[in-house]
């Protein structure tokens, strides 16, 4: 008995320890399921990028967005996007800072808690890439912006088998356009956007 005990024990304990193997993710866009998609919060993000009294470039982050994708690649126009992302969640890793850009003089997050941004226009100029064209709402201004965008990959998430699709995308603002002055010019009116989104597909 004690060594049918040892020995299932020690069974289990290898099945627990056993590491977590995802499946080779598929580079190939045109291999991509059509669907509708939801973006994965925890495993999307974005960073923006001003300039520093023009001695270095300084980064923050906005973690927390919520949004979706309905895409075919056979068909790429046809994609759409919505996406909405909290300012209340910005982080520079300096609690200071991050109080103050959150404050009426900057991101005003109390009576503008989210930047939105919905695509108008999908353009592929490549076979993983593509230009998406959208009204972005920050800080109560809406204007047209660009985001290049590059397919990753797709595959099933391991953790909560979810089909999962992969992109990274960037754009340029000038943040006076939307009323974010601050500064303005010895930290850089130009802003550059980084993002790297996963969305997980929805039903069948």
């Amino acid at each position: 008995m004690k060594r049918i005990l040892a020995s299932t024990l020690g069974a289990l304990s290898l099945v627990v320890a056993a590491p977590i193997v995802a499946q080779q993710a598929n580079t190939n866009a045109a291999a991509v399921q059509a669907g509708q998609y939801t973006l994965d919060s925890a495993h999307s993000l974005v960073r923006f990028t001003v300039e520093h009294f023009g001695i270095n470039d300084f980064f923050g982050t906005l973690p927390g967005a919520k949004g979706s994708l309905t895409l075919d690649p056979a068909n790429l126009a046809t994609a759409k996007l919505d996406v909405t992302v909290p300012v209340a969640t910005v982080s520079t890793t300096n609690a200071k800072l991050d109080q103050e850009l959150v404050s009426a003089d900057w991101f005003d997050a109390a009576k503008y808690p989210t930047l939105r941004f919905v695509s108008t226009r999908v353009v592929r100029t490549g076979d993983r890439t593509a230009d998406i064209t959208g009204n972005l709402t920050f800080h109560g201004v809406t204007r047209p912006v660009t985001l290049r965008a590059t397919f990753k990959a797709a595959g099933v998430n391991p953790m909560n088998k979810a089909y999962t699709v992969g992109f990274d995308a960037s754009g340029v603002i000038n943040r006076s356009d939307f009323g974010v002055s601050k500064y303005v010019p010895a930290v850089s009116d130009r802003t550059r956007i980084d993002i790297t989104a996963a969305f997980e597909k929805q039903g069948k």
